[in-house]
């Protein structure tokens, strides 16, 4: 069952343009899976709406690192506002952790994740507990953002692949004509033909959609009409961000 802690913000910090990170204490006995989430609830806010001073957030960081990260898109609520300006140190509850989403036990199947934007952050969390323990799963991860400057955690992500030689990513960005970025790799949207690119040796793969929505609906439908069996189809919406 969810238990309920009291921590204290230690850092923020940009990731992505207008997308913050949040770095809290690790309370002590705090356990969660790799993909799993929190609430995360304000004491004294000095403005709340009619959603209250409790949101959910995806846990970013992995289980071995001794710190909570969370990120979230800054949009204009009085819940992020609240957040933004929070003082460092101040004190927060957690609830948690809550959720389904991990990545699948048997090592002979390919994993592979499919997001956008700030879908990523249970995704950063799996891909560093892998790379943290070893692990001997194939990964794949298509990520997809309007421009760099957009994607949340992508020169990390980039990055992990030395460490972790089981893991490819492939970023795409659809947007690339308003930014002003150099930009070697992938355009446009994931589809069928970006799919079949980089996936024509995957085991029996299982695949995991996470991000907003419409984004969600728009891939588990491509890969039901690639032949994709919903058993291995796995999915996590980010409503309202």
């Amino acid at each position: 069952m969810p238990t309920k802690y009291l921590t204290r913000l230690k850092n923020r910090f940009a990731v992505a343009e207008r997308t913050m990170a949040f770095q809290f204490e690790k309370p002590p006995h705090f356990t969660f899976r790799a993909g799993q989430w929190i609430d995360i609830s304000l004491p004294h806010p000095s403005e709340t709406d009619e959603k209250g001073n409790v949101r959910g957030f995806s846990i970013a960081s992995a289980p071995q690192e001794d710190f909570l990260l969370v990120a979230t898109r800054l949009r204009d609520s009085t819940f992020k506002r609240e957040l933004a300006k929070m003082p460092l140190d101040s004190e927060v509850q957690i609830e948690g952790p809550g959720g389904s989403l991990a990545l699948h036990n048997n090592p002979a199947r390919t994993a592979v994740f499919l997001a956008g934007g700030i879908g990523v952050t249970p995704i950063r969390s799996i891909l560093f507990r892998a790379a943290k323990e070893k692990l001997p799963h194939r990964i794949f991860f298509f990520y997809s953002n309007r421009r760099p400057e957009d994607a949340p955690f992508l020169e990390e992500l980039t990055r992990l692949q030395q460490e972790n030689p089981n893991y490819t990513l492939i970023a795409t960005m659809t947007q690339m004509d308003k930014s002003p970025q150099p930009w070697t790799g992938e355009t446009g949207y994931i589809d069928q033909a970006m799919l079949s690119k980089y996936l024509g040796t995957a085991q029996s793969p299982i695949y995991y959609v996470v991000g907003p929505p419409g984004m969600v609906v728009g891939l588990h439908n491509l890969l039901n009409q690639i032949g994709i069996d919903d058993d291995d189809i796995r999915t996590e919406d980010f409503g309202g961000y």
